[in-house]
């Protein structure tokens, strides 16, 4: 049987035992099954293993025909902001806590990872958001986000002023303590916590929903995912003010800035096993209710 991938890169999670422990697993497993195994470089450093090719993630990127990302889904998306930028299938080993993005089993990896690489899965394109901080018309700063884009300020509980333009139609003036732009992918991260809608992954769509608006009358917006979204930024405002990627990149913001986000030209290449349910994860994680007949 002509393999499905050859050459496969190994991501974990940082100064984790357990994720440590998977990946000398996978490791061991992918090269006696004569692989060629590449291994994030910071990641390899925390191994216990003779040798291993240890590259950038960049360099993972380029080379690998898969990427497997052991951890959570703050992995998973931190690993994902990067590898989208090539045409490499990414999968992830559940070693966090919700593990939406994260399918495989770290005890029990080895059957369903067999059946990816021989070609028993299934391909899901995530798209992600770029946003861009603009002072004067000139970009100040930019960044990726898969779940979510958010505006906020440093202090809890305090008011924000700014407009929201829709390829450039002005939509609504809004005071809030922000506004979450999210994906399908992170419609049930942190949108959800704020009320937003929950996006099936297919859907080609952002929502917008406003963090603890003073108006009654605002409520979450979907719209196109090919929508040009920006955010004026009263010169009211206190100045600490940014706009945070995935919860990991933050981009201050000044009074009178504005913020620009689209959809990123690359999307995200997951791979799922054959069995991967999106339903049954959303009942699992979510705790929904079973069938009652």
């Amino acid at each position: 049987m002509t393999q499905a991938f050859n050459t496969i890169g190994l991501i974990g999670k940082p100064h984790h035992e357990g994720a440590n422990n998977t990946l000398t697993a996978l490791y061991h497993w992918l090269a006696e099954q004569s692989y060629t195994v590449l291994v994030e470089e910071r990641t390899g450093q925390e191994l216990n293993i003779d040798s291993p090719k240890l590259v950038t993630i960049n360099e993972l990127g380029e080379q690998a025909d898969l990427a497997i990302v052991v951890g959570g889904d703050g992995n998973m998306l931190g690993a994902a902001r990067v590898l989208s930028r090539y045409n490499v299938a990414v999968l992830g080993v559940n070693r966090g806590n919700l593990g939406f993005l994260t399918d495989l089993d770290p005890y029990n990896f080895e059957h369903p990872l067999k059946a990816v690489l021989d070609g028993e899965y299934i391909t899901e394109k995530r798209c992600l958001l770029e946003a861009k901080v603009l002072r004067h018309n000139s970009v100040k700063s930019l960044n990726s986000a898969v779940n979510e884009v958010v505006l906020h300020l440093e202090k809890v509980a305090t008011m924000l002023e700014f407009e929201v333009y829709i390829n450039n139609h002005f939509m609504l003036s809004q005071r809030a303590d922000g506004i979450i732009v999210t994906t399908p992918t992170g419609s049930t991260a942190y949108s959800l916590s704020a009320g937003g809608p929950i996006l099936t992954p297919n859907l080609d769509a952002i929502a917008l929903v406003p963090m603890f608006p003073h108006t009654l009358s605002s409520r979450p917006i979907v719209v196109d995912s090919n929508s040009e979204i920006k955010l004026k930024l009263s010169h009211e405002n206190s100045e600490h003010m940014h706009v945070s990627c995935d919860s990991h990149v933050s981009l201050p913001v000044l009074p009178g800035d504005e913020v620009i986000i689209r959809k990123q030209a690359h999307p995200l290449r997951l791979v799922h096993p054959k069995n991967y349910d999106y339903f049954k994860i959303l009942r699992t994680k979510l705790g929904w209710g079973s069938r009652l007949f």
